[in-house]
This record gives C-alpha cells, sequence and structure tokens, in this order.
C-alpha cells in the first residue's frame, strides 16, 4: 500500500513500476433533486479525485439503486454516460438495484480506478512554505453553492425541487482538457501537490492542503469568475466543476501557465503557502476569513453518537410462489435479476483499449500493456440483507466484491468503500452504521486485504424515512495472464459449484418477488469465504467458466451462465427453494474441460450440451433474462 485513506484516493503497488488508484464516492442527494447533472458531476469529481494522485483515469464503474426503472434511473445513466463517454474513459462495470426504500432518496456512487507510476504518488498537502497557491480550469460561479452542506448534510423532504440550485452542472469537455492539463503538470514536476476543489470548494481544497501544519492565504479576488458580483463567501465555497488546486515553487509559475494555455484552461496564481497554520482568505485588502486549518480537518470537533440495536425483524413465510421453473423465469425477467446490457451499452466500455472482459457476469478485467497482466474490478453492495443484519451485509460487500474479481482470476489487492446511510444522529441507524463497518472490517481482515480509501454519504432519508443501510465495496484485483481469464461454459464441460457459508431466503430477491423481506439471513464461515476467494483465483485460468451465485441464488446464476455461452446444460441439484434461489454464503458456479474436470475437488452437478436448463428451453431464459 502506497497511500492509504487520508488522501484523494489510495494507492496499492502493482510491481513492475506501476501502481494503481482507486476510490469509490457518493453523489446521492444531487442525483436525487436532479438526476442528469448529480450522476455526471459525480463522474466528475470522482475522476478528480484519481487525477490528484497524479494518476491517469482508466475505468468508472457505477453503484446506482432508485426506487424502479423510470424516467429518473434514464437521466442518471445518461449522466454517467454522458460525462464518461464524452471524457474518454470507459465504464466497465457496476450494478443496478431497484428498492422501495430508494424511492425519494437515490443512491449514485461512483468509483474511479488510475494507473500512475510507483514514483509519481502525488499527494494533496502543502508542505513548501513561500509555495504558489494556482487554481486552473474552469471558472467558478455560483452553481453547487451549498452542494455539500444544503444537499449531502440534510435529509430530503417537502421542496427539495428547490435545493435543484445547490446541484454542481458538469462539463465533461473542460473534464477532458482538466485530465490531460494535470497530467502534463505532473509528469513535467511543475507540481509539489495537487487537490481535487469538489465539495465545499476552495475552502474545503485549502483547509485539506494545509492540514499538516502549514497555512494558506488565499486571494479570492484573483479567482477567474464566469459571473459577477459574486461575494467572497459565496467565491470560497463555491462547488463549480472542472477546477484543480496546486502548489508550485515560484519557478515553474510561468511554465504551469504555458500548459494550461495551451489546454484552453483559466488559471490564475490566487494564493501562498504560509508557515502560520492558519487559513486566511483576503479580498482586496480586506481579510474576510481565518481560521487555523488544523480546526477544519483534524481537530475538527467531534462527538459520540448514541448506538441502541435495530430490532429484529420477524421471519416471514414466502407467499404464494410458483413452482421453481416459474419462479426462476420470474426472477430472471425482476428489475434487479435481469440482464444489465440495456444499461452498460449505453456506456463506451471499449475507449482506452484496454479492455479485455467486458461488462456482463461478473468483474470487468483491463490490460495493463504492454505486458498481458490486468486488473479485474468489481462493485457491489448490500442493502436489503444490511436491514436485517448490518454486521452480516457489511461483510458481504466486502466478500462478494472479492469472489467476482476472483471469478475473473484477480488475486484481491484492496478495497475501497462508500457508506450510505440514514441519519446517524437517530441511535438505531448509527448502530447500522457502526455494526456494518465492523462487518467489512471482518471480512477484509479474513481475506488479508486493506480498505485504502473510501466515502461516507449519510442523512440519505426523505420525510424521515431512510433508505435501506447499504455499505457498498470496489474491490481491485490483480490478473497475471488476461488471456488466461475465464469465459463462457463450453459444450461437454463438466459443471461444479464452490460453496462457502450457510445461504437463506430471508433478504433475498425470492423472498422480495413473492413474499414480505425479514428473517436472519445466514451465518458467514468467514474462513471458508476467504479460502473460496483464494482457490478461484488461483484455478481460474484453467476454468472455461467461474459465476458467482449472488442475487437469485444457483438456479439464477446457473441460467446465466446458459443465456451467457449460448448452451445449455444437464444439471441435478436439490429442487428445494433454498438450494435453488437462497443468497447469503458464497457459491460459485465452476466448469472446466473433462480433462481439467479430474483434479477438481468440487461437488459436480452437471454437464453442458443441448438447449436447454431445469427442462427449460435455452430460448425461454434468453428472454425472460433480456439478453441483448
Amino acid at each position: 500500500m502506497l497511500q492509504g485513506p487520508g488522501e484523494n484516493a489510495g494507492v496499492i503497488d502493482l510491481g513492475d513500476g506501476e501502481a494503481v488508484a482507486f476510490k469509490v464516492e457518493s453523489h446521492n442527494h444531487p442525483s436525487a433533486v436532479e438526476p442528469f447533472q448529480g450522476a455526471a458531476t459525480g463522474i466528475g469529481g470522482i475522476v478528480r479525485d484519481i487525477l490528484a494522485m497524479g494518476a491517469r483515469p482508466i475505468a468508472l464503474l457505477d453503484g446506482l439503486r432508485f426506487g424502479e426503472p423510470g424516467h429518473a434511473f434514464d437521466r442518471a445513466v445518461a449522466g454517467i454516460g454522458g460525462y464518461g463517454n464524452s471524457i474518454g474513459v470507459p465504464t466497465i462495470g457496476g450494478e443496478a438495484v431497484f428498492d422501495e426504500s430508494y424511492r425519494d432518496n437515490c443512491l449514485v456512487n461512483a468509483m474511479c480506478v488510475g494507473l500512475l507510476p510507483t514514483e509519481r504518488v502525488t499527494r494533496a498537502a502543502a508542505r513548501r512554505t513561500g509555495g504558489v497557491v494556482f487554481l486552473y480550469g474552469a471558472t467558478t460561479g455560483r452553481d453547487g453553492i451549498g452542494g455539500a452542506s444544503v444537499l449531502a448534510s440534510q435529509e430530503l423532504g417537502e421542496g427539495a425541487g428547490e435545493k435543484r440550485p445547490s446541484v454542481q452542472v458538469g462539463d465533461p469537455f473542460t473534464g477532458n482538457k482538466l485530465i490531460e492539463a494535470s497530467l502534463e503538470l505532473v509528469e513535467r514536476g511543475l507540481v509539489d501537490s495537487l487537490q481535487d476543489c469538489g465539495a465545499a470548494g476552495l475552502a474545503s481544497a485549502l483547509s485539506e492542503m494545509a492540514r499538516d501544519g502549514a497555512g494558506i492565504d488565499v486571494r479570492l479576488d484573483r479567482v477567474p469568475l464566469r459571473e459577477a458580483g459574486m461575494e467572497p463567501w459565496e467565491i470560497m465555497i463555491s462547488e463549480s466543476q472542472e477546477r484543480m488546486v496546486a502548489v508550485l515553487h515560484s519557478a515553474f509559475v510561468e511554465a504551469a501557465e504555458a500548459v494550461c494555455d495551451r489546454w484552453e484552461l483559466a488559471h490564475a496564481v490566487v494564493g501562498e503557502v504560509t508557515d502560520t497554520g492558519l487559513l486566511r482568505a483576503f479580498h482586496g485588502e480586506d481579510v474576510v476569513g481565518e481560521i487555523p486549518a488544523r480546526l477544519l480537518t483534524e481537530e475538527a470537533p467531534r462527538y459520540e453518537v448514541t448506538v441502541r440495536p435495530r430490532g429484529t425483524h420477524a421471519s416471514n413465510t414466502v407467499l404464494q410462489a410458483p413452482p421453481p421453473g416459474d419462479a426462476l423465469l420470474a426472477l430472471l425477467a425482476s428489475p434487479n435479476v435481469r440482464s444489465r446490457a440495456w444499461i452498460y451499452t449505453q456506456y463506451d466500455h471499449l475507449v482506452g483499449s484496454r479492455t479485455a472482459r467486458r461488462p456482463g457476469l461478473d468483474a470487468a478485467v483491463l490490460r495493463l500493456r504492454p505486458s498481458h497482466r490486468g486488473l479485474a474490478l468489481s462493485l457491489d453492495g448490500q442493502g436489503r440483507i444490511t436491514r436485517l443484519d448490518p454486521r452480516t451485509g457489511g461483510a458481504l460487500a466486502v466478500l462478494e466484491a472479492a469472489r467476482n474479481v476472483a471469478c475473473a482470476a484477480g488475486r484481491p489487492l484492496a478495497v475501497t468503500d462508500c457508506l450510505n446511510f440514514g441519519n446517524p444522529e437517530k441511535p438505531e441507524i448509527a448502530w447500522e452504521l457502526a455494526e456494518a463497518i465492523e462487518g467489512m472490517a471482518e471480512a477484509c481482515e479474513a481475506l488479508g486485504i486493506p480498505v485504502v480509501s473510501g466515502n461516507v454519504s449519510l442523512y440519505n432519508e426523505t420525510d424521515g424515512r431512510a433508505i435501506h443501510p447499504t455499505p457498498v465495496a470496489g474491490c481491485v484485483g490483480l490478473v497475471d495472464d488476461v488471456r488466461a481469464v475465464p469465459g463462457t461454459w463450453r459444450e461437454g464441460d463438466v459443471v461444479f459449484v464452490a460453496e462457502a457459508g450457510e445461504v437463506s431466503l430471508n433478504g433475498s430477491e425470492y423472498q422480495a418477488l413473492f413474499g414480505e423481506v425479514g428473517g436472519t439471513p445466514g451465518t458467514l464461515d468467514l474462513e471458508a469465504e476467504a479460502k473460496l476467494v483464494r482457490r478461484l483465483w488461483g484455478t481460474a485460468p484453467k476454468l472455461s467458466l467461474a459465476h458467482d451465485a449472488a442475487e437469485g441464488g444457483l438456479a439464477v446464476a446457473l441460467a446465466e451462465a446458459a443465456v451467457a455461452s449460448g448452451v445449455g446444460a444437464e444439471v441435478s441439484v436439490a429442487d428445494d427453494a433454498v438450494s435453488l434461489f437462497g443468497e447469503g454464503g458464497g457459491r460459485v458456479v465452476v466448469a472446466c474441460a473433462p480433462e481439467v474436470a479430474r483434479s477438481v475437488k468440487l461437488p459436480r452437478v452437471g454437464v453442458v450440451g443441448g438447449d436447454s436448463l431445469f427442462g427449460i428451453a435455452l430460448d425461454e431464459l434468453a428472454a425472460a433474462w433480456g439478453s441483448p
């Protein structure tokens, strides 16, 4: 680990002089108020976090949770595609979940991954006394004022639409120029430190740069503006997009200005680094703000919230469940299980020419050119199960992301997390948050991987009604050879199922579709889960297919494998609902050639062949799943 939590993103050494920077964060309330710009600027913000580490962004993933498919969801997808496609960074994975709990407070989580040389990790801290504070990118306006305070730190409710002016407005074409200019400044050694100008604008960016004891004096009247008559406080907290702040040696100002001029970006020297420890704002000759920077960062006020465990959810029997075959078709056609091709085909997932495994099943894979090594990437979260048992849900978010990476032959290296919860001033929600964090920590300890970055999104409530507590984990794994990543199963392959832990219908898609959600999820076996992940990534290069059984359980995973492969299978598995549709403990469908199968020590469930599965024609399964 070259950089852990505390900077704009985490950084992990990949060997061969190469490192990966990555982070996930939320843009939930802006997306609830204005889905297109909220989602688009969420992409822009996370890209700048990666840029601030000196890395070139190479991939995006998105985690979307809405009440139902419809206009708001479509606009968020359009915002992600419109920004990501325009800046030339592929969107190669993610998830989309629909649940009533997100109806009035959607979740839009965005993850970005970038590459950089190991010796070039750039940090935000201003350490050069006398250094020049250099602002560049777009001009500053009134759009986004109060994004962090009016939107992110308050519950939504009646009148939320009136907060639309607090939503930032993105410009992806300026964002693309900002990427290239920032990388040139870093590659030429012109910057000492670099910081994204995001939430709370200059107020946040400059205080974070000064957090290690330095002081910064900022001259607000020098900031390039797009609107006349802006007050000093508006300039200080504006969240206008596509802006970065750097600290330069005074001798490099002219060269930095030339870079920005070539990329047609506004720029100005707006301040200097001091040894006072103070963040001071000037407008003309007047001091309009002054505070010790440490009071806005490391020594900001802290308080203990009251924690009270939530009562258990009554166990509910599944109501009006159809026969297994009909249940499978209904699950495949349901909003949370059906093919996501209708979403990810709106994104450019090939730009950059690194995509070795496209989105679809489990993790996507990017090639680390010019070698044949690669990165497997996945973003996964839990909401419904976390509502029933927060510790289990937190652990499952990490475990599922790691399993997906392992299914693509990736050795999990580290995770980044985004914690989406309600109002933590309510004791039950504070308990959910604490328990979910413990669950994620326990899963990471079992896997032997660190959490290197992340984001917390709180107050996700509307008129007092909270979302499902939703911890999300993004996992990055190293693939030894992208030419040996499993794909789809083939005629004659032998099918196995690898298992770890207990599955249950409680909190499952099956329970949600045919009954009422309740009960206690299955008990996790973290040691067995970690062993499963290790075995998967170690043996994956020998496999035709490895597919994680998640939403919908084992039956859905087998059906997805069959439809994606274009060939059915003769399988024999227990036909009770828990075995077919249970969720929780890790289960992975594995297929390999007969000559490889002799050395596989897993329960054998069938052979690939034919045009059906569970007696259902492949065409009927594909029609239900929505295969393109």
